[in-house]
């Protein structure tokens, strides 16, 4: 039996009111307001498809041992690299082993679906045991445009396998056709849109049914066979009426989540399975579809196994710190693992806000002043990332072999002043340990796209600190002692050279060791 072992989700804690945008920008393009209703998500000024798709693994990792992942399919159409493997920084971040396969699926919204299939071939052919398949999207729109409204950001996560399967893969179907409903050429920021009743009637109101019913005819079922349906589409009446020329009656159709985040692109059908999966109750069929220059069609049938998946999910507010440890060479830790957030749980933290300006200033969509503090170099050596690639994109630190004593970063002499021991350390991960904040401090004066710039001392548990800077907070949710979580986040941008550093923020769990 082969198919999903495992499920994790993403949507960024920031959203944004729709209505805001219509008050802000109604009166250059008043027909906004009829796809207004709801929010949509939004990344923080630190994130993008990388960082989300990390978010996204770690938490469909949850209660696996990484060692046992033989590949790593990333699939966006927003890769912030065009000539750097992303897929590469993801492996890394996630710590890993090297000898896997890494790869980027990219150029069309069904990337998704399709990296998901050719996981599955891999795995059906005996040459993997296990692949990680993880989409994110981070679109970029003109401001006043409905693509603005219907967008949002967001990632997902399927751990495809043949051991312990929550939904058994029961076949696939594909259409490809160059069907241009929009396009973004090589240099563009923006998309160019074609006709928004082009892409509705001859795109999704013809090729996702082709598809679908391909896949039927396929597996010899028909529609009533199958307990949920789900495919994307932005334009919410087409939604419907995709339905209706499949025969699907209204309850069987997952909700395309105009409302909670918006169409979070070559994501978005994986997002929505994992939503559905979230639900789902053993012996249920679900199939799934894509959209994009053609359709991919799967279908899965969830079993027993979907009971005792480790951690259902929660609202991050009120879960326990993480205790997950899986870097190369180690085992994880069992026993008190980190919550699966999965995207539920994701829904549930987000933070709404009206502040349009804001939007557009982290979209990098308004130039502001940064003033001659903002000049300071910002190229990455190489050489450095190269031979420090651990620490950096892993937060992987040091422990004593001597005397336990763990300590970031890895140095040749221990920290402990009762051991000293020389060239004594081993690796050992920092980014799934339990932390509390031991110090922090908001800074006015140094440079902030959401100022003030927030920084503190990081105090993990069983040992080690770390001076991290705090994300998706306010200076006013921060105290002493209080509970944190390390999340994988864009540290600067050298626009000159086109290059995108990242490294490990810690974000505070409200609410968690709290009375």
């Amino acid at each position: 039996m082969i198919g999903i072992v495992s499920y994790g989700g993403y949507i960024p804690r920031p959203r944004l009111n729709r209505m805001s945008i219509f008050q802000n920008i109604g009166w250059l393009v008043p027909a906004v307001v009829t796809v207004a209703q709801g929010e949509r998500s939004f990344c923080n000024w630190d994130e993008d498809s990388v960082t989300m798709a990390v978010a996204a693994s770690r938490d469909c990792l949850i209660g696996v041992d990484r060692r046992s992942v033989d590949g790593l399919y990333l699939a966006s159409t927003t890769l912030p690299f065009a000539d750097r493997l992303n897929a590469g920084i993801v492996a890394t971040a996630l710590n890993l082993r090297d000898d896997i396969l890494t790869a980027d699926f990219t150029s069309s919204l069904k990337a998704g679906t399709s990296a998901m299939i050719t996981g599955l071939e891999a795995i059906k052919s005996g040459e993997k045991k296990h692949i990680l398949v993880t989409a994110a999207d981070r679109r970029e729109t003109k401001a006043a445009s409905f693509y603005e409204m219907w967008y949002g950001d967001g990632a997902a996560s399927l751990l495809l396998g043949d051991e312990d399967v929550i939904a058994e893969y029961e076949g696939a179907h594909s259409v490809s056709y160059d069907f241009v409903d929009h396009y973004r050429g090589a240099g563009c920021r923006f998309d160019y849109t074609w006709e928004e009743r082009w892409v509705r009637e001859e795109g999704y109101g013809k090729i996702i049914p082709e598809a679908i019913n391909g896949l039927l005819a396929k597996l010899g079922i028909s529609i009533d066979e199958v307990d949920r349906v789900v495919y994307p589409c932005f334009i919410k009446r087409q939604h419907s009426r995709i339905a209706k020329a499949i025969g699907a009656t209204p309850e069987k159709v997952v909700d395309n989540m105009h409302e909670v985040c918006g169409e979070t692109g070559a994501a978005h059908p994986l997002v929505m399975l994992v939503h559905a999966l979230e639900e789902a109750q053993p012996g249920e069929r679900i199939l799934v579809a894509s959209f994009g220059q053609g359709c991919d069609a799967l279908c899965f049938e969830v079993t027993e196994n979907i009971r005792n998946l480790p951690n259902p999910p929660r609202p991050p507010s009120t879960v326990s710190p993480p205790r997950v440890l899986a870097v190369a060479g180690q085992a994880p830790l069992r026993g008190g693992e980190a919550s699966r957030t999965g995207i539920k749980g994701s829904l549930a933290d987000g933070k709404t806000t009206d502040n349009y300006l804001k939007f557009l200033k982290f979209r990098d969509l308004i130039v502001t002043e940064t003033g001659i503090r903002a000049e300071a170099p910002s190229q990455t050596a190489m050489t450095t990332l190269w031979r420090k690639r651990k620490m950096i994109l892993g937060l992987v630190g040091g422990k004593c072999k001597v005397c336990g004593t763990p300590q970031f970063p890895r140095m040749d002499i221990c920290v402990n002043p009762e051991c000293g021991a020389m060239h004594s350390q081993e690796d050992y991960g920092f980014a799934d340990r339990p932390a509390t904040i031991k110090s922090f401090t908001g800074d006015m004066l140094a440079v902030s796209v959401d100022p003030p710039a927030i920084y503190g001392m990081v105090q993990f548990e069983g040992g080690g600190r770390f001076m991290a800077d705090f994300t998706d907070c306010e200076l006013d949710d921060l105290k002493v002692g209080l509970p944190v979580r390390m999340v994988f986040r864009k540290h600067h941008t050298d626009e000159e050279r086109g290059f995108t550093g990242y490294f490990w923020k810690a974000v505070p769990l409200a609410g968690v060791g709290e009375e």
